[in-house]
């Protein structure tokens, strides 16, 4: 008989039994629901996240499609060989199997590369009159247009925000450690309307989960100009909040920034990376401008909307004098929230090539390229000066008595804004999202990096210490 059931499975990483919390997230990925919403109507579909619950291997799809990123490719290599096992069909799809589908093609059925916008009807259907093959290869950057509204109704009710789409993909900044540069794509948008539809087209949700999205873009204001027509529209629909992802320089333009607030955001994660001009200059994220860090912040702050800020340690022009100032650097600028990692040289990217070629390379293990170990020599610091600077700057950052003092300065920010409409909704919606990022972080903080430092701190000391010159 032709398969009839499809689950979709989006692994986060390989957890265990324990399921902790600090991998949970607020709302799911994209990938997952969106590929439900292509899929046709030969099969049944259920989409299944890592993050909330366990692999099923005894499920009864026929089908089994893993979506995966690089660091989880171990993981995904034998998630895919215990379901063969048992009988299953299993399809490769997600970044790594598009960046590197050679390497993937033994352990699955299919594999899947590229966006599968163009491509995923086609492989369902093959998959069910069984002709399939083994590799498909979506067409490079095709337009966002009539792209389907995600499949919310699938979403497991542990996501407090199951309301999430893209209004663009790509991101116009070529910073060398970042996948999106593996295999560069043009940034592109969608037609508005299609974004506020998916938005707006929730009524098979419960009210409250209605009320509150997340805009997944790598960077919303890519194309300003589109990104504010875009805010336009979304301040229509009066949501509760608002969660978005852009570039620090779109920072400086004060008109996007008072239409963020228009649109109720209340959320932005924004790539900080460094404090360190050097080590800004060195990975091409020039436009960047450590100077302008906290007057750019402190324009959130006034208009209620959280800085979620990502920070890396590792980049080769850091410094042990760097480390140590990096708490009150921080500190001064003055983020709500920080994502402290370790620099990741993907391979593939510019960054990587420059490793290797360097023979900095430490660990080839693909499940520890996650952000929380040191893989490769950084030029100018030990390993050890890495993992001890990461583990002080989560200490510190998340100190109740620090986070006290972050919520109170955003808060006072906030009470005394001049331009900022229905204060005391934004100022409880504030409160909520900077305590469930605040314990999201802690929590990640307490259950990894503080447990892995004594581990990475011994391993890399047995490999020789020095920086290279």
């Amino acid at each position: 008989m032709p398969p009839r059931k499809l689950q979709i499975a989006v692994l986060f990483q390989n957890l265990g039994p324990d399921r902790p919390w600090y991998a949970r997230s607020p709302a799911p990925p994209l990938a997952g629901i969106l590929v439900a919403a292509l899929t046709p109507g030969e099969v049944e579909v259920e989409v299944l996240h890592e993050m909330v619950r366990p692999i099923d291997y005894d499920t009864d799809a026929e089908i089994v499609a893993l979506s995966f990123m690089d660091y989880c490719a171990p993981h995904a290599f034998e998630v895919a060989r215990r379901l063969r096992r048992r009988g299953r069909i299993v399809v490769a799809g997600g970044r790594y199997p598009s960046t590197s589908p050679e390497a993937c093609l033994p352990h699955f059925d299919v594999v899947v590369a590229g966006e599968a916008e163009r491509v995923w009807p086609e492989v369902v259907r093959d998959l069910v009159r069984g002709r399939h093959r083994p590799l498909y290869r979506a067409p490079r950057a095709p337009e966002l247009v009539g792209l389907p509204r995600p499949r919310y109704d699938l979403v497991e009710p542990s996501f407090e925000v199951p309301v999430v789409t893209e209004g663009s993909r790509g991101c116009p900044f070529r910073c060398t450690y970042c996948a999106l540069n593996i295999r560069p794509a043009p940034y592109r948008t969608r037609p508005i309307d299609e974004v506020v539809r998916d938005l707006a087209d929730t009524a098979d949700l419960p009210w409250r989960k209605r009320k509150m999205a997340m805009l997944l873009d790598n960077n919303l204001g890519g194309d300003m100009a589109w990104a504010k027509d875009l805010l336009r529209e979304v301040a229509g629909l009066k949501l509760w909040a608002l969660g978005v992802q852009f570039s620090l320089n779109c920072l400086r333009d004060e008109e996007f920034l008072d239409l963020l607030a228009d649109a109720n955001c209340s959320m932005a994660f924004l790539g900080l990376e460094s404090l360190h001009e050097p080590s800004l200059r060195a990975v091409r994220k020039s436009h960047n401008r450590v100077e302008a860090y906290r007057s750019e912040l402190q324009r959130l702050r006034e208009r209620g909307i959280l800085a979620f800020a990502g920070v890396m340690l590792g980049l080769d022009e850091d410094t042990p004098a760097y480390y140590r100032a990096l708490p009150s650097l921080l500190d001064a600028v003055g983020p709500a929230v920080i994502l402290p990692s370790i620099s990741i040289p993907i391979p593939g990217t510019p960054f990587h090539a420059e490793v290797e070629s360097e023979g900095r390379i430490l660990d080839r293990d693909l499940s520890r390229y996650d952000g929380d170990h040191v893989v490769f020599q950084p030029r100018r610091v030990t390993p050890a000066e890495v993992v001890e600077a990461f583990e002080r700057v989560n200490r510190s950052y998340y100190a109740a008595p620090t986070v006290v003092r972050r919520w109170w300065r955003h808060v006072r920010a906030l009470v005394g804004a001049r331009r900022v409409r229905g204060r005391p909704r934004r100022l409880a919606m504030l409160t909520f999202v900077f305590a469930k990022l605040s314990r999201f972080q802690r929590h990640h903080a307490r259950q990894r990096v503080y447990a892995l430092r004594g581990l990475a701190s011994k391993r890399h000391s047995e490999r020789g210490p020095n920086p290279l010159p």
